[in-house]
């Protein structure tokens, strides 16, 4: 047990996707005991064993099927296989295994900006299972922001050309130092499409400010409404801690329609 745990906290800490196997429990002869444990990476068998063989072959080819599966919901899958049936072994039993997935950081986040409200949120969204990229042009306010393996700091003066580094399946969020901040972020993305979810902090007085200068702009009046402002929740106050409390709440709901 102890090795287990030290090798998957050392896949963990590293980031690395990975599946834990358990053999929960066996019928008849089987090569290996209730309690048996195996890790799983994109590499193949990263520790431990749950028999060997064609039925450890079995299982690194479902934990590897697993791990390429690119929906966040689907983390655990139970098996109960036949050893001569599924495996085509000799001998008679059965098992029942269970997966679970590890550290797939499928869910992408892009924060534009470091200030209150991000060093409110992203605190929060770290808890999570998600990849989060927070970029800011100044310095002292990415520096307030933890540090953690799953939290990348990006420092640029100009934002909007780091519109080209975010990635189509990435959910969007931008809270930089105000409106003429946002705007030229937000058009790149409109112009662009696709992102699963996009979204500007402020209220619906600065949405249709946006929109307006977006129309201006000549963007087609269907791409300006293609965002979330106000973001978040109609849930709590004013406060930075229960506005980022409706904003990971908006963006689990949304990650849940389309992950």
């Amino acid at each position: 047990m102890d090795g287990y745990l030290k090798k998957l906290s050392e896949l963990l800490q590293d980031r690395t996707p990975t599946v834990s196997v358990i053999l929960v429990d066996t019928a008849g002869s089987t090569p290996q005991d209730r309690g048996s444990k195996m890790l799983i990476t994109e590499a193949g068998l990263a520790f431990g064993t749950i028999g060997g063989g064609r039925i450890e072959h079995l299982a690194i080819e479902t934990g590897q099927a697993m791990l390429s599966e690119k929906s966040v919901n689907q983390k655990t899958r139970f098996v109960e296989w036949s050893l001569n049936k599924e495996a085509g072994m000799t001998c008679g039993g059965g098992v029942k295994l269970f997966f679970e997935v590890f550290s797939t950081n499928e869910w992408k986040i892009a924060i534009f900006g470091a200030g209150h409200l991000a060093n409110a949120l992203i605190p929060l969204l770290l808890n999570l299972d998600c990849q989060i990229t927070c970029l800011d042009s100044r310095e002292e306010w990415l520096a307030k922001l933890p540090s953690a393996p799953s939290l990348e700091l990006v420092h640029s003066n100009d934002l909007t050309k780091e519109t080209d580094l975010i990635s189509k399946d990435t959910f969007v969020l931008l809270m930089t130092k105000g409106h003429g901040t946002d705007l030229p972020i937000l058009q790149k993305f409109l112009e662009r499409g696709q992102q699963p979810y996009l979204g500007v902090i402020g209220s619906k007085s600065k949405a249709a400010v946006l929109r307006r200068e977006l129309r201006n702009n000549g963007l087609p009046e269907e791409k300006c409404n293609e965002f979330f402002c106000p973001v978040g929740m109609s849930i709590g106050t004013n406060h930075p801690f229960e506005i980022a409390i409706s904003i990971a709440s908006q963006l689990v709901a949304i990650r849940d329609k389309v992950l």
